[in-house]
C-alpha cells in the first residue's frame, strides 16, 4: 500500500515549484482523479487535506458519494456524459469538466435541482483534434460557450483538455497555450470564465506554466490504478 500523504505532499510541493517558477501568485486547486480507487483511499486522502474528487464512472461515483456522504467532499464529473445519466450527475455533482453538447447542457441545466444553486461547468476542447476523443473543435467552441453560459441552471467557468496521450512534452505544452488562448478569446467576448482545467500527473508543471488553474492529478497521488470500467 502506498503511502498516500507521503504522495500527496510531494504533488503539493510540485504544483507549489510550478506555480514560482511560472511567475504566479495563486496556485492553482488540486484536484484528486479518484475513479476507481476505494472509499478508504478517498477518505485517507481527505485527512491529509484533499477536498475536491474528479470521477469518471457515475455508478461507481454515486456508490463512493453515498459512502463518504458525511465528509464535506466536492465531487466534480470528468468523465464522458451520456444522456441517460445526465440527471444523477445534476444532482449529485458540483462541477462537470467535460460537457461538449448543447444537449447534454441543456439536460443538466432542466435536471439541476434549484436548492443546490448552479452546477459549475468546463466545456471539454478537442484541443488536437483527435478523432478518438470526445470535446468540442476549437472552432465550434464560441458557439457553444455562448449556448452553455444563457442557461440559468449552469455556471460557464471554463475550459478543459486532454492533449494527446502519445505526444511529447512540448507537444502538450503548445496543447496548452492553445487552451488558455481559447480562454481568452472567450473573455474578450465577455464570457465570465476563469477556469483552466488541464494538467495531469506527467504534465502538471508543464499546464501550470500556461495558466491552469486546476490540475487533475490520479497516479501521482494514488500510485497507478488498476484499469477497469465501471458503468
Amino acid at each position: 500500500m502506498i503511502d498516500i500523504v507521503m504522495h500527496i505532499n510531494a504533488v503539493r510541493q510540485r504544483i507549489r515549484s510550478a506555480t514560482e517558477l511560472s511567475g504566479r501568485t495563486q496556485e492553482p486547486l488540486l484536484l484528486a482523479i479518484s475513479k476507481t480507487r476505494s472509499p478508504a483511499e478517498l477518505l485517507r486522502a481527505y485527512q491529509a487535506g484533499i477536498v475536491h474528487f474528479g470521477e469518471n464512472y457515475l455508478q461507481e461515483a454515486l456508490e463512493k458519494i453515498n459512502a463518504l456522504q458525511a465528509y464535506p467532499l466536492i465531487w466534480h464529473f470528468t468523465g464522458p456524459i451520456q444522456s441517460n445519466k445526465t440527471r444523477r450527475i445534476a444532482e449529485n455533482f458540483s462541477w462537470v469538466h467535460s460537457l461538449d453538447r448543447i444537449k447534454i447542457a441543456q439536460r443538466l441545466n432542466e435536471q439541476r435541482p434549484a436548492e443546490l444553486g448552479k452546477l459549475q461547468v468546463c466545456i471539454q476542447v478537442n484541443i488536437d483534434r483527435e478523432k478518438s476523443k470526445t470535446g468540442v473543435l476549437p472552432e465550434a467552441l464560441p458557439e457553444l460557450a455562448h449556448e452553455i453560459n444563457a442557461l440559468s441552471h449552469l455556471q460557464l467557468r471554463g475550459l478543459m483538455a486532454l492533449p494527446a496521450a502519445e505526444a511529447s512534452p512540448a507537444q502538450h505544452q503548445i496543447s496548452f497555450a492553445r487552451l488558455a488562448d481559447l480562454l481568452a478569446l472567450l473573455q474578450r467576448q465577455s464570457l465570465p470564465m476563469d477556469t483552466l482545467s488541464m494538467g495531469m500527473s506527467d504534465d502538471l508543471e508543464l499546464a501550470i506554466a500556461e495558466g491552469a488553474t486546476i490540475v487533475r492529478v490520479g497516479s501521482a497521488l494514488f500510485g497507478t490504478r488498476i484499469r477497469n470500467n465501471p458503468p
